[in-house]
């Protein structure tokens, strides 16, 4: 997970999926300049051998459960 996000983890909620890490560090990045703390991790969709040696793949991006309707709010709404 990206680090920044020091709450337990049954305090964190997800507020979104992005396709990848980079999504989720602008999502992160958006975040954070509106006073919102947050972090991500991969997600179960990765489900190969060399998984803990690549980057791609899924992010679940998290917030405390706090800041979770407020997050909604900043984030684009997904593609339908």
């Amino acid at each position: 997970m990206s680090s920044l996000l020091q709450v337990d983890a049954d305090e964190a909620v997800v507020v979104t999926v992005t396709s990848g890490e980079t999504e989720a560090e602008m999502f992160c990045g958006l975040l954070r300049s509106n006073g919102i703390e947050c972090g991500y991790r991969d997600t179960e969709a990765i489900d190969t051998p060399l998984e803990e040696f690549t980057g791609s793949g899924p992010r679940e991006v998290l917030v405390h459960r706090r800041d979770l309707e407020r997050a909604r709010e900043l984030l684009p709404s997904p593609a339908n």
